[in-house]
């Protein structure tokens, strides 16, 4: 059965008429939809009443249902979502840097088809693409855990399972509305989009007009290291991963966030970094430092660790040194199989 999350005003027009009722109606159900879903019950939804009893005959609240809710020692929250096929996804609810704030982050597919070789959604391989509303479900299942906890989601990644740009209309249609105006959600700038380097995708964003945050994963200073890493680096070279993104800073306004997992005596030495910098230092471009979480053997049957604490100052400290903006980003959900890298590790468990 449709949901109102598959829904655009226009479309959900046309299905207003076809039952009999104002046009005019549906931006107001619409809106009343996202601020209400998963919170207030859906027989109790503020819309007339005789629309109401046709949308609980007609449309469901959720394609989707939770199979597992689990929250980790810091607080971060994974659901665990399965669809009427029987694919599931992953959706995670994350502590911001303000007490009162969460993020969360998105899967775009089910599975994954870019083999990256430290993460664990990689290993199952690619099933589906998400609908544009069941990516939308998934902010609306996490919005509804933050406010069950008195804490507002302020911010969404495009960052779970799945390569968002071999998604691409799905991805921008629910960007369009998460962050849109037209149903009250949360603006653009709130929103990054994530890809592993696809460069096509990359320029089509930057011709949409929106100024969404751009983040790309990189994980090495040079192509052969990056191709061991990530098998899509045979396909796209950095220097033309680095040129795209260069042309979406340029059309956003936006400086470009680069991802950079760390793996011990891989990629962590003081020459990557100075290798690393002298990419990036004349681009308007920030690095996120991440730490790896351990997902098992990779694709290729190596298994990693993570970067020494000690390793890791020492590469931020020549980044900065060189004049790269670059930060570490805690991990969240590690002890859930939540954090960046381990997404559906657990599935099977459950």
């Amino acid at each position: 059965m449709p949901t109102l999350a598959d829904y655009r005003i226009p479309e959900f027009q046309e299905d207003l008429v076809s039952w009999g009722f104002k046009p005019s109606h549906a931006g107001r159900v619409l809106r009343r939809y996202f601020e209400a879903a998963g919170r207030v019950p859906w027989d109790e939804l503020r819309v007339p009443g005789a629309l109401r009893e046709r949308l609980a005959r007609e449309r469901a609240e959720f394609s989707s249902s939770v199979v597992s809710r689990q929250t980790a020692s810091d607080g971060t929250v994974k659901l665990l979502l399965r669809y009427p096929d029987g694919r599931s996804v992953e959706a995670v609810m994350m502590s911001d840097y303000r007490e009162d704030r969460v993020a969360g982050c998105l899967s775009t597919q089910a599975g994954c088809a870019m083999g990256c070789d430290f993460c664990a959604t990689a290993q199952g391989g690619l099933e589906r693409n998400l609908t544009p509303g069941e990516i939308v479900e998934q902010f609306l299942r996490l919005r509804s855990e933050a406010a069950a906890v008195g804490k507002t989601l302020r911010t969404i990644v495009f960052m779970g399972m799945g390569e968002p740009m071999h998604n691409y209309d799905a991805v921008l249609e629910a960007v369009r509305r998460i962050g849109g105006a037209e149903l009250g959600a949360l603006g653009w700038r709130q929103l990054t989009v994530s890809t592993v380097g696809v460069v096509a995708g990359i320029d089509r964003l930057a011709t949409e007009g929106l100024r969404v945050n751009l983040a790309v994963s990189l994980h090495a200073p040079d192509d052969e290291t990056r191709a061991h890493l990530l098998p899509t680096g045979r396909r796209f070279a950095i220097g033309d991963i680095l040129a795209a993104a260069d042309r979406y800073q340029a059309a956003s306004g936006l400086p470009v966030i680069v991802q950079y997992c760390l793996l011990k005596d891989v990629n962590d030495s003081p020459a990557q970094a100075a290798m690393l910098a002298d990419l990036l230092s004349r681009r308007r471009m920030h690095v996120n430092l991440l730490h790896y979480n351990p997902t098992g053997p990779g694709l290729s049957g190596r298994s990693y660790e993570a970067c020494p604490l000690e390793r890791m100052d020492e590469f931020i400290a020549v980044l900065r040194s060189r004049g790269v903006v670059a930060h570490f980003r805690r991990p969240r959900g590690r002890d859930i199989s939540a954090a960046c890298g381990q997404l559906r590790a657990g599935e099977a468990r459950v």
